[in-house]
């Protein structure tokens, strides 16, 4: 994208532009472009694509640049226009008269079916499915995308980097910058709601001066795609609707509590019923106790007592929470099944029907882990987390502490799970103990909450609702205060964002980081890789085997990788690979090589894992586990798939995984 056009794109206030799966599809239903018609090789050769060097399954990949065309032969002879960004297998590499590449031969699939010849000059190779996915930017700094590494090399070890990033951005938004080619929206794209393409072609970490690394990204990204522009007015932000969820502890502690939540509940309702945000508003409930196998007389594991239903009005939440109480008899253990509570709450609730999504947890005892045999879910803290995130939900855990976690030794340990479990964005925590645990202190803490947030809906729908006290009594208060407005500010962004339909940015080739540079401990660009669905079923049949295998030897740890060397080859997986492999990630999946991230199980070695002991074996193993129940929820939710190929194969369907979900 020529620089102009940036500053055409600033000044117009459409920050920036983008593919979007629509053009995506454009592979296979063009608008301007060329209509391709994939045929289905039938001459001698070649059926596959052309492997990367090295590798033996993985399969070489281009981008195409703007400006290209696509032709029947190594010519430019009935050539037609092809849209720019568009993802290719690669068939076959021509050469010129000096061997210089300058055909290459492209499929929309593996099975052969040939779209065409494109220019080598036109196409970037895509040698990993990296993508960056920007985190929503309330509370941090915009991206800025260099025209240079040496530039971004530069500002990511300025001693001042804070300060020069700030100077960077103001020049670009006054048009006066030779170094910045683009800037990210000032909305939020959720890539996993809006899916877009941010190819990172290479990423390598760069050490600075002083505080951490930061990883300099090389991306490449999709030209504009103008049309459909769509104005967030206030009479859209009007539109603008919020859930608020309770998912409670429901044992036989816990009356109290749950009178104060349905006195928080109704208070809210008497408030807003007659004002024009009842229309905006909505409470929901989900009880969650323990497993049945523990004690049958618990009545129940979960149970949703009020979805958020704006068809209805807002005082029914009143009736239907009414009849919610406490467990008549004690569960077993200490901790409870708050993963399972979370769980029903993000599967059953419809969270399609709110721009606001928040989630507050009301417990007094830790959350029971995925490696108990009576875990419901058998999910952990990580994965729920991020299946919350995936949804848009943010959790927030208000924490009991009582004199029984005290005598139980639990508070540290649940502590630390739910700071864990509510990390939001650039917010950190919504953690929220309550001292002493008394219901006095928990009913100031859930009125301070459940108000706050509806004083954001007030703020972004423009309605206000008299009555509301924003300003908080005490530092903690306005700490609260603090991060609830970040909060909803990245729900309105995300809002805003869909509803503008803002894209990434319009860069043909630049250069990013992925941390903000006012503050580099808050993250503004994830890096993902794109998994297709049979990648991931093959991951999750590799995870399977590593978890049966483990348990069936835990008595003899040292057979572990002679039995897993015999489950691989039994899954009909390269013997010779197999049998070469000195470590687990050797066994699973060439996609997976040569990542840029930190694996707590690929790198294990036979002697890694015998040195280990039992404990930390199992601790392995739970982790697998974990990751095995997070791939079959992103399997079980197609709307979380796009297809890149344009072809009807679910096979090939991708689906941008976070790194940090990777095994």
């Amino acid at each position: 994208m020529k620089l102009g056009h940036f500053r055409l794109l600033l000044q117009t206030s459409v920050a920036v532009m983008g593919v979007f799966a629509g053009s995506l599809y454009a592979v296979a239903e063009p608008s301007s472009s060329a209509s391709i018609s994939p045929t289905l090789n039938n001459n001698a050769a070649p059926t596959v694509p052309l492997l990367m060097e090295g590798k033996h399954s993985l399969y070489q990949r281009v981008i195409t640049r703007p400006g290209g065309v696509i032709c029947p032969e190594p010519s430019s002879e009935n050539s037609k226009p092809l849209e720019g960004f568009k993802v290719f297998y690669v068939y076959q590499r021509h050469k010129d008269a000096q061997g210089k590449e300058d055909w290459i031969q492209v499929g929309l699939d593996t099975q052969g079916h040939i779209a065409g010849w494109i220019p080598a000059d036109r196409s970037v190779n895509w040698a990993h499915t990296l993508v960056g996915a920007f985190t929503n930017p309330a509370g941090r700094e915009r991206s800025l995308f260099l025209k240079t590494e040496q530039d971004e090399k530069e500002l990511i070890t300025d001693p001042n980097i804070a300060q020069k990033s700030k100077e960077l951005t103001q020049a670009a938004l006054a048009g006066n910058s030779d170094k910045v080619v683009a800037i990210e929206p000032a909305n939020y794209v959720d890539i996993t709601k809006n899916f877009y393409l941010l190819p990172i072609l290479n990423a390598q970490q760069i050490e600075r001066p002083s505080g951490p690394p930061l990883r300099l990204l090389h991306v490449i990204s999709a030209p504009s795609h103008s049309g459909n522009q769509v104005n967030a007015s206030p009479a859209n932000l009007r539109n603008f609707k919020a859930s608020l969820v309770f998912v409670m502890d429901t044992t036989i502690s816990m009356e109290p509590y749950i009178e104060e939540t349905q006195k928080a509940v109704k208070s809210i309702v008497s408030r807003i019923q007659n004002t024009a945000v009842k229309d905006n508003f909505r409470f929901g409930l989900v009880a969650y106790r323990d497993s049945l196998k523990d004690n049958p007389e618990l009545e129940y594991e979960t149970k949703v007592y009020a979805k958020p239903d704006f068809s209805k009005p807002i005082d029914v939440i009143n009736d239907s929470i009414s009849i919610v109480h406490d467990a008549k008899v004690s569960s077993k253990s200490f901790d409870e099944d708050a993963i399972a509570g979370i769980k029903t709450a993000l599967d059953e609730v419809d969270w399609n029907q709110s721009a606001g999504r928040y989630l507050i947890l009301v417990t007094d005892a830790g959350a029971r882990g995925a490696d108990h045999p009576n875990s419901i879910t058998k999910l952990g803290i990580e994965e729920i987390r991020q299946l919350a995130e995936s949804k848009g939900v943010a959790v927030f855990v208000v924490h009991l502490l009582t004199p029984s976690g005290q005598k139980n030794n639990d508070h540290q340990k649940a502590e630390k799970q739910y700071r864990a479990l509510s990390k939001y964005g650039t917010v950190g925590s919504l953690y929220f103990p309550v001292k002493g645990g008394t219901p006095e202190a928990f009913a100031e803490v859930i009125e301070n909450l459940s108000t706050s947030l509806l004083q954001q809906v007030s703020n972004t729908t423009g309605r206000p609702v008299a009555g509301l006290n924003p300003e908080g009594k005490d530092a903690k208060q306005q700490a609260m205060q603090k991060q609830l407005q970040v909060v909803s500010e990245a729900m309105k962004l995300a809002y805003v964002g869909k509803e503008e339909k803002t894209s990434v940015p319009d860069v043909v080739s630049s250069y990013t980081t992925d941390r903000d540079l006012s503050n580099p401990m808050k993250k503004s660009v994830e890096v993902r890789v794109l998994l297709t669905r049979n990648q991931l079923s093959d991951l999750a049949q590799a995870l399977q085997i590593i978890l049966k295998t483990g348990l069936a030897g835990r008595t003899e740890p040292q057979t572990f990788f002679t039995q897993l060397r015999s489950a691989f080859a039994a899954a009909a997986r390269d013997p010779s690979k197999i049998a070469q492999s000195q470590q687990i990630g050797g066994m699973l999946g060439e996609y997976l090589q040569d990542l840029p991230y930190k694996s707590d199980i690929m790198n294990i070695s036979e002697k890694d894992w015998l040195a280990m002991g039992a404990i930390a074996q199992r601790t392995i193993l739970n982790n697998v586990e974990s990751r095995l129940r997070l791939y079959q929820e992103y399997q079980a939710h197609p709307d979380l798939w796009v297809n890149l190929s344009g072809n009807n194969d679910p096979g090939e369907a991708v689906f941008p995984v976070p790194l940090e979900a990777l095994p």
